[in-house]
């Protein structure tokens, strides 16, 4: 186990060697839609990419949500097997719609699958992106 001040240490160096392992610019927040991103995830257990829909206004929350999972075939092909939740609770008890990507058996702690992480991340978040941009008009014209 680690301290928590370890925990936090380690963390940082994980994102600091994705950055420089993969110096790209992504879109994650910058969607021109609030509420509307792109997001990493790393714990002890796994990787996460998704695309977390966040508007506190549930009617448009659900339009976008209805819309890209009406692209669900077209996803699949830019980034493989999804999971979706239309009300996903976070753990501070926020409800959003998430569309996401899971690597299993690979750690933010253990240094020895960070290059495996940060494969599955470009590979998938790159997907992600394609697909966006190549449907952004579609999706924004809610």
């Amino acid at each position: 186990m680690f301290s928590k001040q370890e925990a936090q240490q380690l963390k940082k160096e994980f994102w600091t060697a994705f950055g420089k392992s993969f110096p790209r610019k992504w879109i994650l927040y910058d969607t021109k839609v609030k509420d509307f991103s792109f997001k990493f995830n790393a714990d002890n257990k796994k990787a996460e990419v998704s695309l977390d829909i966040e508007m506190k206004d549930e009617v448009y929350r659900d339009a976008y949500y209805n819309k890209i999972w009406s692209l669900e075939d077209i996803l699949k092909d830019f980034v493989g097997d999804s999971h979706k939740e239309e009300h996903f609770t976070l753990e501070n008890g926020k409800v959003i719609s998430k569309i996401w990507i899971e690597k299993h058996n690979v750690s933010i702690f253990n240094k020895n699958t960070w290059q495996e992480i940060f494969e599955f991340f470009v590979e998938k978040m790159d997907g992600f992106e394609r697909f966006y941009y190549e449907y952004e008009d579609f999706i924004k014209d809610i």
